[in-house]
């Protein structure tokens, strides 16, 4: 298995400087709240994404990726510091990394590109707050705020009963052209589509599928409601849980209020809606990209935060522990390294996508991370990788993956001991916890030995909540 220093101790990773090369734009796409309901990764039968399943065959697509947490400012803050929620105390939405005292002198991932002779341009939701409220500042050279036309001509609240705040769904009153993204999109597009004169580190934060579900009627049209397949639920599901991971799926009694609404197939007829508008918005990014003057020396990095909850283990919304609220989306395509049609299966975290991305594109140390680079994996997407993957939501509860797609294990303690496993080759939706069975005790004693070493205690909160749902 693996050693406490392989894994999570805070070991520094320095990387060697590469050697200096010429040097590729890079186009780092996020894409909020989605989970593996895209074509090729085949979470849902049917649903349409043309373009990120063009991006996916053109280099490497990580069929197993994981978040380092399952909610969006402590995901984000991983990945553009490189540092896990353990050694950062940023747990929550309302932790600013810039206020976590293990971060000071931070370098940033966009700092980084920049101190190294980028310009770094970015828009929509990269740091958490879709206007870049938790943004860093300094690290780019310029960051485009758009507005949200759809605010302001959607009706609301369309899903009867089964709304909530911002728990809403149904078609906009306008087009595409009226949506936060759409303006993103172009904004981005627009520097794809002309010639620069340094590199480019370009940053596209994609807010659907988030909350709310509302995009034009066009894409609804694409999931006739008589059509829409409904995930798989165990009705006891939360029987052989413990006490916090049932709070955690009952936080806000979305299953109840939706089943009761009689709202289900109409719920996930919206969040496919909102999946096939994003991946029109990447589509847009792609053919500036390729009738652009950079399509040659351009790495592509398409990510998304955190997975998504439709019912299963009667959840709704991210904010757990389990496999559904883990699992992401990633995919890379980068000139002269990946090859087309590339499918890695191994469980990888995506705290090594910073490490990852010194190495790729040859930039110098970066200092202490808690990640390592995946770029063999980019080279060979069926090399040997036997990293676990470490998910934390708030301070003290975490979960480890192990393996790959298909098998491994899933192993989660509490902040109070408690703990769950599942063995993922032959129960692939989690739902028998094996942690009180006397066979497992082995088991358990290994998966216990890859949690952190110290949890940080929690960074200061933002002088007003920043809310995601």
């Amino acid at each position: 298995m693996f050693s406490r220093r392989e894994c999570f101790a805070g070991i520094p990773y320095v990387f060697a400087r590469a050697a200096a090369k010429p040097k590729r734009n890079v186009l780092f796409i996020a894409i909020d709240d989605l989970n593996d309901w895209v074509g090729c990764l085949g979470g849902y039968p049917g649903v349409q994404t043309p373009n990120l399943d063009q991006l996916a065959s053109q280099g490497v697509l990580f069929r197993s990726a994981h978040c380092a947490a399952p909610l969006c400012n402590p995901a984000r803050t991983a990945i553009l510091t490189g540092r896990l929620p353990a050694a950062t105390g940023v747990y929550n939405n309302n932790q600013p990394y810039s206020r976590a005292v293990p971060l000071d002198g931070v370098i940033t991932l966009n700092q980084h590109f920049k101190q190294s002779g980028y310009v770094t341009l970015g828009s929509g939701k990269i740091y958490h707050g879709t206007y870049g409220k938790f943004a860093d500042r300094k690290g780019w050279d310029d960051y485009r705020v758009t507005k949200d036309r759809a605010r302001f001509t959607t009706p609301g609240p369309q899903a009867g009963q089964a709304s909530q705040g911002s728990f809403d769904f149904g078609p906009t009153a306008g087009g595409d052209e009226e949506m936060l993204d759409y303006e993103t999109a172009g904004w981005v597009a627009g520097h794809l589509s002309r010639k620069q004169p340094a590199p480019l580190f370009l940053a596209c934060g994609i807010t659907k599928p988030h909350l709310a579900w509302h995009v034009p009627k066009k894409y609804f049209d694409l999931y006739p409601i008589d059509n829409i397949s409904l995930p798989i639920v165990k009705a006891d599901d939360l029987n052989d849980i413990p006490p916090a991971g049932v709070r955690m799926a009952k936080q806000n009694r979305d299953h109840e209020r939706i089943t009761d609404a009689g709202a289900w197939r109409r719920a996930v007829q919206a969040y496919l809606a909102s999946i096939s508008f994003a991946d029109a918005m990447v589509g847009r990014l792609l053919r500036a990209l390729e009738t652009g003057p950079h399509a040659g020396n351009t790495t592509v990095m398409l990510w998304s935060d955190h997975g998504w909850h439709l019912g299963e283990k009667l959840h709704w919304r991210k904010f757990t522990l389990w496999e559904r609220s883990t699992r992401n989306v990633l995919m890379i395509r980068s000139p002269g390294v990946t090859r087309p049609g590339g499918t890695c299966d191994s469980a990888v975290s995506m705290i090594n996508l910073y490490p990852t991305l010194v190495e790729l594109e040859g930039l110098g140390p970066a200092g202490q991370q808690d990640g390592v680079s995946m770029m063999h994996l980019l080279a060979n997407p069926r090399a040997k990788w036997q990293r676990p993957v470490l998910t934390t939501y708030g301070r003290g509860n975490h979960a480890v993956r192990t393996g790959d797609l298909r098998q491994g294990w899933r192993y989660i303690r509490y902040r109070d001991g408690d703990e769950e496993l599942y063995d993922r080759s032959t129960d692939p939706n989690e739902w028998t916890n094996l942690a009180a069975k006397r066979e497992s005790q082995a088991r358990l004693e290994l998966m216990r030995r890859l949690l952190p070493a110290v949890d940080a205690p929690d960074a200061p909160q933002a002088e007003s909540d920043s809310t995601d749902v």
